[in-house]
């Protein structure tokens, strides 16, 4: 069965501790960070491992591209979707193919080292957002739309699943609601004219969604996240979307709204989110996965639509990711058209492309 949490582990192998948690009859999911990630080896090692303590578990990662990547060296640079913004304001018919050659990459080195899901794209238009920046394709809705769709198509031939970030739209308020409460006073048709409109028009290639924890005052005083308004009323019943719907992080600060770790992952269950994510805190870790006992499981036939297509390990990531038709070509591709050129290596695009440290 799988449960109701999402949570992380300390480092690059399994502790005592991290395998007493995995055993927890309601964690579901373990999320992986740049300080569990030495080498694919290591990463492919460490996930078998988390699936030997616990079958029913689903692992996942942040591997957006750009500034948010958790699986570095050793691995293909991913540029910022933003850039893909970029070259399709020049030229659209090569932006599209390089964001499903993108999205394919991504997919399937991901999905080599054992890891099911990485949690994109990024839906949120570019604006004002601290936090968002060159995260987003673009400022336009249509654009983005276009750009994400190819970018999911990607990831889709390569057999993972998509979770589109950050419902109903995080772009255009600038507090970060990982180290602050972030409020967005815009009406509702202002937010489903505009900042939706990519959530909406993806719905056929979505399987997860990621709400904001971001506080639409003129529709709910509660962070998306928490809010019924959000997740039932509007993302169930009025847009009919019966994918998985994740918590973001109840660790960040956007969260906190909705009172101590516990309480904050009964009301995101309550209000409509299958799983909840608890990351970076390993006293909220066990705090939640006993608050979660009482909860109900979440439903399994959905969860299990986001198990990934994880490939046979032949020893290495390129072996491995041979056994994807497309990989090859679809790697040439984002390297000629992003990294290959007289003042950017790869090397050099890979040390660039730094995490904030709240992001680690």
């Amino acid at each position: 069965m799988y449960g109701v949490l999402m949570i992380d582990i300390d480092s690059t192998a399994l502790t005592a501790e991290d395998v007493s948690l995995i055993k927890q009859a309601q964690v579901g999911g373990v999320i992986l960070f740049g300080r569990n990630v030495k080498d694919a080896a290591q990463v492919r090692a460490l996930c078998d491992d988390i699936r030997y303590h616990n079958a029913d578990i689903l692992i996942g990662v942040d591997q957006e591209g750009g500034r948010v990547a958790r699986l570095r060296d050793g691995f293909s640079p991913l540029p910022a979707m933003g850039r893909l913004g970029d070259l399709f304001n020049q030229d659209p018919s090569h932006a599209l193919s390089c964001a499903y050659d993108c999205g394919y990459l991504m997919a399937a080195e991901v999905l080599a080292v054992g890891i099911d899901l990485s949690f994109a794209p990024v839906l949120d238009r570019g604006g004002i957002s601290q936090v968002i920046g060159d995260r987003s394709f673009h400022k336009d809705p249509q654009a983005i739309t276009a750009l994400a769709s190819q970018f999911m198509h990607g990831m889709k031939a390569a057999g993972m699943a998509t979770t589109g970030k950050h419902f109903p739209g995080h772009g255009a308020i600038a507090p970060d609601s990982h180290v602050s409460e972030a409020i967005d006073s815009r009406s509702l048709d202002e937010i489903m004219n505009s900042d939706m409109q990519p959530f909406a028009q993806t719905l056929p290639w979505l399987d997860a969604l990621m709400p904001a924890h971001v506080i639409f005052s003129q529709v709910d005083n509660k962070p998306a996240g928490f809010s019924k308004i959000w997740l039932k009323d509007i993302i169930r019943d009025a847009l009919k979307f019966d994918g998985v719907l994740f918590s973001d992080d109840l660790s960040m600060a956007g969260a906190q709204a909705a009172g101590d770790i516990s309480a904050r992952v009964k009301a995101a269950i309550e209000a409509g989110c299958d799983i909840a994510l608890v990351c970076n805190d390993r006293i909220a870790a066990h705090e939640a996965a006993k608050a979660a006992q009482n909860l109900p499981y979440p439903n399994q036939k959905r969860i299990k639509t986001m198990c990934g297509t994880i490939p046979v390990w032949q020893g290495d990531l390129d072996a491995t990711c041979q056994q994807f038709d497309y990989w090859q070509q679809a790697k040439k591709n984002v390297t000629q058209t992003f990294f290959n050129t007289s003042t950017e290596s790869t090397s050099e695009a890979n040390s660039e492309l730094k995490d904030p440290t709240v992001y680690k």
